[in-house]
């Protein structure tokens, strides 16, 4: 005898017959113009930036101030994407404090990278399909033979975002949508990328008193700031899927790799391959001599309480993963 079941419409259907949900689409249209004009302004802003700014060296200098603001600047909305958008709220390294989460998702925010819900849908559609079809940055995209892989690399770094399909919130990020506090902070992305852009000016003309101040502190601490950030970030998706050493096994098609020279321009985000090794742990520079400061500020937050359930490295998880030639763990 068939056994039957009830369904939401009220029809019924026979147990063996019934099929899995079919996936929410991969993508839900193109981006906005609005979206594609400020692209445009953090793609070529800091070029502008540095073309007025490198004159002015020679007859007012860059002030401490202006250096000051930028490393500052640097720092809080750089840890925001690595400790924030990318291991918290994209892979779950951790749990944070309500109060902690919304700190994260707003510091992130000042990166001018994108709104936290799409830059975590995108970065779990990367790595659902990590240089495969459907990763949205892969530089393998167009083959392996040098002119392609110039190509791919300029796509991985940059020209993916300005023709693109955006990636569906709804199928990668639904848990983020489902939080109040996360919505209204990646509401508020326009409000925040005008005060990364203007704190840094602010600051600077009131420090020094003057609009020769806020405007080197523009030029410097917003502009220019921004763009080297956005370039480090870049370079991940591009370079670190290129060159590098892979002591870690990895899914096959995934060329994730170390790149040692970004390792502390990128808080520790270049230790590549580790991390597409194991995705959800929260220290990424495993081996001995790695440095990873973004794992080291996860690491105080959990030593003053603000976040918990850290998932550390095991080595002996590690050592499964690892090709023999190496045994520098740390872990």
């Amino acid at each position: 005898m068939t056994t039957f079941t009830g369904t939401e419409s009220g029809k019924t259907a026979p147990v063996g017959e019934r099929t899995a949900p079919e996936p929410k689409p991969l993508t839900v249209g193109k981006q906005s113009t609005g979206t594609l004009m400020g692209l445009w302004f953090v793609v070529l802003g800091p070029f502008v930036a540095l073309a007025v700014a490198i004159p002015l060296l020679w007859g007012w200098g860059v002030s401490w101030i202006d250096l000051a603001i930028a490393v500052v600047m640097y720092n809080v909305s750089g840890f925001g994407v690595t400790v924030g958008f990318h291991r918290y709220f994209t892979h779950g390294g951790f749990r944070a404090k309500r109060w902690m989460r919304v700190t994260l998702a707003v510091a992130g925010s000042l990166s001018a990278e994108g709104s936290v819900i799409q830059w975590v849908a995108d970065h779990r559609r990367h790595h659902a399909f990590s240089d495969k079809e459907g990763d949205p940055h892969s530089p393998w995209r167009y083959g392996t033979s040098f002119g392609a892989l110039m190509k791919g690399m300029w796509h991985a770094h940059v020209g993916w975002m300005f023709k693109r399909d955006m990636t569906n919130p709804e199928r990668f990020t639904p848990d983020l949508l489902a939080d109040k506090d996360i919505r209204r902070v990646d509401n508020m992305f326009g409000l925040l990328f005008a005060t990364t852009l203007l704190a840094p000016a602010i600051v600077g003309g009131l420090v020094t008193w003057s609009w020769q101040g806020a405007l080197t502190a523009f030029l410097w601490g917003s502009l220019v700031r921004i763009g080297f950030l956005h370039h480090v970030t870049w370079s991940i998706n591009s370079v670190c899927h290129v060159w590098g050493e892979r002591p870690f096994a990895t899914r096959d098609g995934d060329k994730a790799a170390n790149f040692w020279p970004l390792a502390l321009l990128s808080m520790g985000e270049s230790w590549h391959n580790l991390h597409h090794s194991d995705p959800t742990c929260a220290r990424h520079g495993v081996m001995r001599g790695q440095i990873d400061t973004s794992a080291r500020l996860i690491w105080i937050f959990e030593k003053f309480g603000w976040v918990d359930e850290v998932r550390w490295p095991k080595r002996q998880r590690l050592e499964k993963k690892m090709s023999g030639k190496y045994d520098r763990l740390r872990a």
